[in-house]
C-alpha cells in the first residue's frame, strides 16, 4: 500500500460491497427516524426522541440478540464502515450546533451573561461533586483492573456535570424555544458546561495515561482564551466580510456555502487544539448570526437539509454503539438507577439553585433544569473516551449511556410543562418574528418555527 501511494497511482475507490451496505445503513437510518421522529411528535415529543431510539432498535441493544445475522452483515463491525456513518453524522451534528449559535440573540446573551454563567456554574459544580462521591461508592466490581479509583470517580465527576448542547438545540427547535429567553440562557449555559467539560475531560485523560502536568492545564486554559481573543479580533471581519461578497449573488447557493465552509473550518480548528469540534461550530454560528449579517432566507435551504437529514442522521447513528443488555445483571441494573438519580438530581439542583440565586421564578428555573439535564450524544462521546482510555468497564460504560438516554427523554416533557407557565415576553416576540423568516420562503411551507 506504502509502495502505491509514493508511487503515485490513485488511490482505489471504496469497495462495491462496502458502498452498498452504506447506502443501506443511512437510507434505513434516515427512514426510521422519520418514521420514530414523526410518531414520537403525534405523542407530543420533540423527533429528537424518536431519531435517538433508532439507533437503540438497530444496534446491540436490540436488532443483534433479535436477527443476529442480518445485524452483523447491516452494521458489520468493521472501523472503515463504521467510521463512513461516523463521518456523515460529524458533518450533520456540527452544522446543527453552528445553526443553533446564528440563532443566538448575542443582546440577550450580553445583558444576561451573569444569569448564564450563574446558571452554569450550579449546573457544573454539584453535579461534579455528586459523581466524583458516586464514583468512590460504587461497587469495585464496575472500575476494571488498574484504573485508579480517583481517576475513576473524577471521570465519572466530568461525565455528570456536561450538557448535550446538539440534543439541547435540536429539542428547542422541535418545540419551537429556540426564541424564548429560557432557550438561549440554556444554550449559553450549556456550551459554559461543555467548555469546561472538555477542559476537565483532557485534564482526567491525561491522568489515566500519567501524563498530566501544569503544562497540560495551562495550556487547555490557554487555547480556551485563544479561541474567544481570535473570534472577537479576527474572527467577527473575516465573517462580515464573506458574506458582504455572498450577499452580491442573487442565489442563497454562495451564502449558503460560505456559512457550512466557515462553520466546518472553525470546528477543525478547535478540535486541532485538542477541545470538542462542536464549540468551534457553535462560537463560529454565533460570529455569522451576530456579524454576518445574513438574510435568514438565504440560509433556509441549509436549515432545510440539516435537520431533515444530516442531523437524523447523526442522532440515529449514535445508539448504534450502546448495549443496554448489561442492565438485566442486577449488580449493574441497581447501580446505574443510583448514577442516573445522582445525575437527574444534581444537574436539577444545581442549575435550578444558580437560576433562583439569578433572580429568574420557580418554573423558568425548572426549564433551566431540565434542559440543562440533557446529555445525550456528548454524554455518550465522554463514555466511549474512557471505554478506550481502560477509565470505563463495559459494565460502566453501560451505565453512563443509561444515563444519557434516560436524560435526553425526560427534557422534553418537563420543559412543556415549565415553558406553559412562563409568559412570553415582547422581546421573545420580535426575535419569535425574525426566526420565522428562515421559513418564510421555503419552497414547502412546512417547516416548523424555530
Amino acid at each position: 500500500m506504502a509502495s502505491a501511494v509514493s508511487s503515485g497511482a490513485p488511490v482505489a475507490p471504496i469497495a462495491a460491497h462496502n458502498l452498498l451496505v452504506f447506502l443501506l445503513q443511512v437510507g434505513l437510518l434516515l427512514l426510521l427516524a422519520l418514521a420514530l421522529g414523526r410518531l414520537a411528535t403525534r405523542f407530543g415529543m420533540p423527533a429528537v426522541v424518536g431519531e435517538l431510539f433508532v439507533g437503540v432498535i438497530l444496534g446491540p441493544s436490540f436488532l443483534a440478540h433479535v436477527a443476529p445475522g442480518l445485524h452483523t452483515w447491516l452494521f458489520p463491525a468493521t472501523t472503515e464502515q463504521f467510521h463512513l456513518l461516523d463521518a456523515v453524522g460529524q458533518i450533520g451534528v456540527l452544522l446543527l450546533v453552528g445553526l443553533t449559535g446564528i440563532h443566538m440573540d448575542m443582546g440577550l446573551v450580553r445583558r444576561r451573561g451573569a444569569t448564564a454563567a450563574g446558571v452554569s456554574v450550579g449546573g457544573l459544580i454539584v453535579p461534579l461533586g455528586f459523581g466524583i462521591g458516586a464514583g468512590f461508592l460504587l461497587p469495585r466490581a464496575l472500575v476494571p483492573e488498574g484504573t485508579d479509583i480517583t481517576v475513576f470517580a473524577l471521570f465519572l465527576g466530568v461525565a455528570m456535570c456536561v450538557s448535550a448542547i446538539p440534543v439541547i438545540a435540536k429539542t428547542l427547535m422541535d418545540m419551537k424555544l429556540l426564541h424564548r429567553n429560557i432557550g438561549q440562557l440554556t444554550l449559553t449555559a450549556g456550551m459554559i458546561d461543555d467548555a469546561f467539560g472538555w477542559f476537565m475531560l483532557s485534564i482526567v485523560s491525561a491522568m489515566a495515561v500519567n501524563a498530566v502536568s501544569t503544562g497540560t492545564v495551562l495550556t487547555s486554559l490557554a487555547y480556551l482564551v485563544a479561541i474567544a481573543v481570535f473570534a472577537l479580533t479576527i474572527g467577527r471581519p473575516l465573517a462580515r466580510r464573506a458574506f458582504q461578497l455572498t450577499a452580491k449573488s442573487e442565489e442563497a447557493g454562495p451564502t449558503v456555502a460560505t456559512a457550512a465552509v466557515l462553520i466546518l473550518l472553525a470546528s477543525a480548528g478547535t478540535h486541532a487544539l485538542g477541545l470538542e469540534a462542536v464549540f468551534g461550530a457553535f462560537v463560529c454560528g454565533m460570529l455569522i448570526g451576530s456579524a454576518g449579517k445574513v438574510e435568514p432566507a438565504r440560509l433556509a435551504p441549509l436549515r432545510t437539509v440539516v435537520l431533515s437529514g444530516f442531523a437524523p442522521i447523526f442522532f440515529a447513528t449514535a445508539g448504534l454503539r450502546m448495549d443496554l443488555t448489561a442492565l438485566v445483571r442486577p449488580e449493574v441494573l441497581l447501580s446505574g438507577l443510583a448514577v442516573l438519580a445522582i445525575a437527574i438530581i444534581g444537574k436539577f439542583l444545581g442549575a435550578y439553585a444558580g437560576a433562583r440565586l439569578s433572580r429568574l421564578n420557580r418554573w423558568e428555573a425548572l426549564a433551566l433544569g431540565a434542559g440543562l439535564n440533557a446529555r445525550g450524544v456528548i454524554e455518550v462521546v465522554v463514555a466511549m473516551v474512557g471505554l478506550r482510555l481502560g477509565i470505563l468497564s463495559v459494565e460502566a460504560y453501560t451505565i453512563v449511556i443509561l444515563v444519557a438516554i434516560v436524560t435526553s427523554l425526560m427534557a422534553p416533557p418537563i420543559l412543556r410543562i415549565a415553558m406553559a407557565r412562563v409568559e412570553q415576553t415582547a422581546e421573545e416576540e420580535i426575535r419569535e418574528a425574525e426566526h420565522q423568516a428562515w421559513t418564510r420562503n421555503s419552497t414547502s411551507g412546512t417547516e416548523p418555527v424555530l
